[in-house]
């Protein structure tokens, strides 16, 4: 195996056949590419576990970063059939992304990024990377190494906006409770700095025990950045200060 950087060349021309409306449509590359910013990742399978657990998702959770700098789509490929594809992105909520169904391995192979993954029951895969296209020329590629396995270092959300000079929005969890004015307080003070939040609720995503296990507190709205604990309302505030 020996792959090769395709900065500054054309991305191939490949028909794909996709489902659309429980309909058939055959779209082009240049309905991906032309005249377009684009982010694409490409990963070995959908529904496999960094892929569904890691890849996939931080491109999700970071659509809006990459809108912000300036990227019309944001398009996820792999050498699965439409029909694959069109449930990962229900599963996953991810419907953000642009999926590509690379079903023949068509794209992968006339870009020079198919490889065989028979010994693990996969057959032919695209090897895992991301790329920047402007207007169908790739202007980056970030490539995993070629050692044995599922490399997952350089591909990611985070290396991609890094090159394209977007700052990085920390990842936000709030724990709140049904009808807390403090929990409103927070997630609004969240939502005019521009931070978008998960939720989650109590007695319904988690109890108590839990609660005080992450944070040490009883009390609700407890607030998470990055895996650092910021604390209540007020401790959010001062923090924002």
């Amino acid at each position: 195996m020996s792959l090769k950087d395709q900065t500054g060349n054309k991305v191939p021309q490949v028909k794909f056949q996709v489902r659309e409306n429980n309909e058939w449509v055959t779209k082009t590359t240049d309905d991906y590419f032309k005249g377009k910013n684009v982010v694409l990742f490409a990963l070995p399978g959908a529904f496999t576990p960094t892929c569904s657990s890691t890849h996939l998702p931080r491109y999700n959770e970071l659509y809006n970063a990459f809108t912000k700098a300036g990227v019309d789509d944001v398009v996820c490929l792999s050498v699965n059939d439409t029909f694959v594809m069109n449930s990962w992105q229900d599963m996953q909520d991810a419907f953000d992304i642009k999926m590509l169904p690379d079903g023949n391995g068509e794209f992968s192979e006339k870009l020079g990024f198919l490889v065989d993954k028979s010994a693990i029951g996969f057959g032919k895969r695209t090897w895992r990377y991301s790329m920047h296209v402007v207007d169908g020329v790739i202007k980056k590629m970030f490539i995993e190494k070629e050692v044995d396995g599922d490399p997952f270092d350089t591909s990611n959300a985070e290396t991609m906006l890094t090159y394209l000079n977007q700052e990085i929005p920390p990842s936000v969890a709030v724990y709140t409770r049904n009808g807390c004015p403090f929990c409103a307080d927070a997630k609004a003070a969240l939502t005019e700095q521009g931070l978008d939040y998960e939720e989650h609720v109590l007695g319904e995503d988690f109890s108590v025990k839990t609660l005080v296990a992450l944070s040490g507190k009883t009390a609700v709205p407890q607030v998470f950045m990055n895996g650092k604990h910021i604390g209540g309302c007020d401790e959010l505030k001062k923090h924002f200060a």
